[in-house]
């Protein structure tokens, strides 16, 4: 590349909305699929949390917030995302996105777990990440200042006197560099790293691995949230039952038709830390579990949400009058390269958004239907901030080995067993003994494995229970680790004590 343009790592919501916000600045976009597959944005069931209700205001919307955070949240940083969240709604419908609307015209709102007010905004029943995907592709297709190259894997960050220069990748013709002093990793989250997981094959936390490759800090890495109700029928990636089907009434069950979740706090609509945790002990006790929507939906489930109902058909179940095997999976990661305000991280020219940033939103536990809300923000704040800086000047870099293609195989079994839902120190130790040998390694499994150690560092730094962090040796909350962490490789490989969230960022203009 001759010029010196912004590379965004990524074509999920975060990373295109970034691209659009650059305009007329040219941008390049890499993406390992097509634009609109592998993307997570995409099979976002829920909707887009916004609060345009009568009822709701940008302060009930960020209490819900900071409460699922458990203490963790940047209140800052959540005031910021959750009060841009109605002009988002209005932004999103002028690029096309046919948001659901009730009989006057309104922008229907559904009910989700940890909200206080119906303020889900829904396209096309549960297809709401596909509807405003495809309206957010459109538009780029149509922007001629966007160079969107598909079927292309970021390998390697590539520095120069400690800060971004390019990007080595790899595409149909071989590898390649981009020579860029501008990088946005967009990447999304890390679930593939799991056997049971609702995220597409493909994510496992790459762009992470880039980041922290090169030197740059990660953030919150023990919080891992596993959605409660993940379709259980033998599918990888297993479907997604989403939050709203409880929202809309229907109950958690086991097999002998026992509601285990009635009499606790709001039950089904707890936060997903707290239900995943009670369908992960009723399963540990030898129970089966069940969502039941029979009486709350019936006959009416097709129509409300008619791509789990297509799910649930295809392994034989009938949701209208079967109740639906369930159990808990890897969903999202509350995690990711640690970046300031600004969406900066520890490195000069680095910068992200989306799930693949830690930005402060969601603490300990994200809140149902923040994540595409965050991701179409956070990817405009960072394409501002880049539109404020200049590029670097192109200078000859040296020449780099391709890394083997990752393969997270080995890693899967290893964090399903000892870091999932529920964790404890024995466990960790046995997981990371298996890991650092594949991490120090030159075999596809070392990038995924380099990040298995480092959540598992994370998770046995955090002698607590906060959120999607459950420790059954620790099983309480402690006030003392009510702080943000962050940690790099070079720190991880030594197991030295992570440090302060507050410190992890410092890139300079």
């Amino acid at each position: 590349m001759t010029q010196d343009h912004p590379v965004i790592i990524g074509a999920g919501l975060a990373g295109l909305m970034a691209a659009l916000r650059l305009a007329p600045q040219p941008v390049t976009v890499l993406t390992r699929a097509p634009l609109g597959e592998q993307a997570a944005s995409a099979w976002a069931q829920g909707g887009l949390a916004a609060a345009i209700g009568a009822d709701d205001s940008p302060a009930q919307h960020l209490a819900d917030t900071l409460a699922a955070g458990d203490g963790l949240c940047d209140p800052v940083v959540a005031r910021r995302i959750v009060e841009a969240a109605p002009a988002l709604v209005e932004q999103l419908a002028q690029l096309g996105a046919r948001f659901d609307r009730d009989a006057q015209g309104h922008v229907a709102l559904g009910l989700e777990a940890g909200h206080a007010r119906r303020r889900i905004v829904h396209a096309q029943g549960d297809s709401s990440g596909r509807e405003i995907l495809r309206a957010v592709i459109e538009a780029v297709r149509r922007s001629t200042h966007i160079q969107v190259l598909e079927a292309c894997t970021a390998t390697r960050l590539i520095l120069r006197d400690g800060a971004i220069a390019g990007v080595l990748a790899h595409g149909p013709g071989g590898p390649f560099v981009l020579r860029a002093s501008r990088v946005v990793i967009a990447t999304g989250g890390l679930g593939g790293l799991f056997q049971e997981t609702t995220n597409p094959a493909g994510a496992i936390g790459q762009g992470l691995v880039l980041a922290a490759r090169a030197g740059a800090a990660l953030a919150d890495l023990e919080f891992v949230q596993f959605h409660p109700t993940a379709l259980d029928v033998g599918l990888d990636p297993m479907p997604l039952v989403s939050e709203a089907v409880r929202g809309e009434g229907a109950v958690l069950i086991d097999e002998t038709g026992a509601r285990f979740m009635a009499g606790q706090g709001r039950a089904e609509l707890e936060p997903r830390d707290v239900v995943s945790r009670a369908v992960w002990r009723r399963l540990g006790e030898g129970h089966r579990v069940f969502l039941d929507a029979r009486e709350a939906l019936g006959p009416r489930f097709a129509a409300r949400f008619p791509t789990i109902y297509a799910a649930c058909r295809a392994a034989g179940i009938d949701p209208a009058t079967q109740p639906i095997p369930i159990r808990p999976a890897a969903h999202y990661h509350m995690g990711g390269i640690a970046v300031d305000a600004a969406g900066r991280g520890s490195i000069a020219g680095l910068w992200a958004c989306g799930e693949a940033a830690s930005t402060g939103l969601h603490g300990a536990n994200r809140l149902a239907s923040n994540s595409l809300l965050e991701a179409a923000v956070t990817g405009q704040e960072v394409a501002d901030d880049i539109a404020g800086t200049v590029a670097g000047r192109p200078a000859p870099l040296a020449p780099l080995v391709l890394p083997p293609r990752p393969d997270a195989g080995p890693v899967r079994a290893v964090l399903s067993r000892y870091a999932g839902v529920l964790r404890d120190a024995e466990g960790l130790d046995a997981a990371e003994a298996v890991l650092r040998p594949l991490a120090d390694g030159r075999g596809g499994a070392s990038d995924p494995a380099l990040l298995g150690v480092m959540m598992v560092v994370a998770m046995r730094l955090r002698r607590e229970s906060r959120g999607g962090h459950a420790r059954t040796d620790f099983s309480e909350r402690v006030a003392g680790f009510a702080q943000r962490r962050a940690l790099t490789w070079e720190q991880a490989r030594n197991a030295v004590r992570a440090v302060p969230a507050a410190t992890r960022a410092s890139a300079s203009a």
